[in-house]
């Protein structure tokens, strides 16, 4: 009864929320806007002749680099200092990529898209974005990884799938979260070997790309952990805080992935996920909605036994379309069967094995 009374009144409270927003944001942006503001780039992504880069408006913060050594309460000052960003709307953001020049206005949530054109085609890798704040001396420096010639991709989540986030248990999730920094997350047993296998490929890379329902105010965090922990990096697709979260994992998670297959047309993934939320059923979906684009299916094992089950038919499922999904409690049963595939070699089997067996001797 409580379920059906709030999905009634859901619409009523997201319109008085994003009217109470509009005109807080009314009030308060002009006045912002004439302080000292911060350009806080994501990660660009595209083809050779069409690249997209978000990014961010701010007021500064002051978030200290990340230290092992850092008391508990002074990480969660800094997650608390994420969270409650101070946002710009109203500004021009520009960029420059390989001579052309792209704009946008930052929106109320201090938002914007830069989107390119180049008018001869980008060679593949990464490349540099340099970004200003016209009329300010506001600079910053953004990446973007222009996809080429790859063999295929790979498309994983993030909390719980490389780093450990104890999504299953609120209270744990919640000191994971809020008192740990990107040098105190712990990834699992042997992500990092398998995530630079599947991503290299000879001297070319296949490019990866992360998807997570975290708010875009841990970008950094996030970041500094795959960085120092020496996972591949790639763009990564995070969701606007506020009451964009209340609309559901499944469906944001769904449109980022059909954006990812819709501008690259011709490659096919690997996904991977893990059994805590419902990363089995969309990917399963994907599947059917894609045939022949998926190569495999990774679902970390994090749940109990009944939770499996339900992750066991839906792998029936998947094979009848001729994709394995493997649920696997670490790394090296996923190694194995995209060593059987020929996504990676022997001898990168080979270091993810040593990895997963290094970390269970610690």
């Amino acid at each position: 009864m409580l379920k059906t009374v709030f999905k009634a009144l859901l619409p009523v409270l997201e319109r008085s929320a994003l009217a109470a927003d509009r005109a807080f944001s009314g009030y308060v942006q002009p006045r912002r806007a004439r302080g000292k503001l911060l350009l806080q780039p994501y990660v660009g992504w595209g083809t050779p002749g069409r690249v997209e880069l978000m990014g961010r408006v701010l007021l500064p913060r002051t978030v200290a680099p990340a230290r092992r050594t850092d008391p508990r309460l002074r990480n969660a000052q800094n997650v608390l200092r994420r969270l409650f960003s101070r946002e710009v709307g109203g500004v021009t953001v520009s960029g420059v990529l390989n001579g052309q020049r792209a704009a946008a206005v930052s929106d109320s949530d201090g938002y914007f898209t830069l989107a390119f054109t180049p008018p001869s085609p980008l060679p593949g890798g990464w490349h540099q974005v340099p970004l200003q704040l016209d009329g300010r001396e506001v600079q910053a420096s953004a990446r973007v990884q222009v996809v080429a010639d790859a063999r295929f991709g790979v498309i994983s989540d993030l909390d719980d799938t490389v780093i450990q986030s104890d999504v299953t248990s609120v209270p744990r999730m919640l000191s994971t979260v809020l008192t740990g920094n990107a040098r105190t997350r712990l990834p699992f047993p042997g992500v990092g070997a398998l995530y630079r296998a599947l991503t290299r490929d000879g001297e070319a890379r296949n490019p990866i790309f992360y998807v997570s329902s975290s708010p875009w105010n841990f970008f950094d965090l996030l970041w500094q952990f795959l960085d120092y922990r020496r996972i591949p990096l790639g763009p990564l697709f995070l969701r606007n805080w506020g009451m964009d979260l209340m609309g559901g994992h499944g469906g944001y998670k769904h449109g980022v992935i059909e954006q990812i297959f819709q501008r690259f047309p011709d490659l096919k993934f690997v996904l991977v996920g893990d059994s805590g939320e419902k990363d089995p059923e969309i990917y399963a979906e994907v599947v059917h909605r894609h045939p022949g684009r998926v190569l495999a299916v990774y679902i970390r094992d994090v749940t109990e036994a009944h939770r499996d089950e339900g992750v066991l038919k839906l792998r029936a499922e998947v094979r009848k379309a001729g994709v394995d999904l493997v649920l696997a409690a670490d790394s090296l049963n996923a190694a194995s069967h995209a060593m059987a595939m020929g996504l990676i070699t022997p001898g990168e089997y080979r270091s993810v094995l040593t990895s997963v067996a290094r970390s269970y001797e610690t």
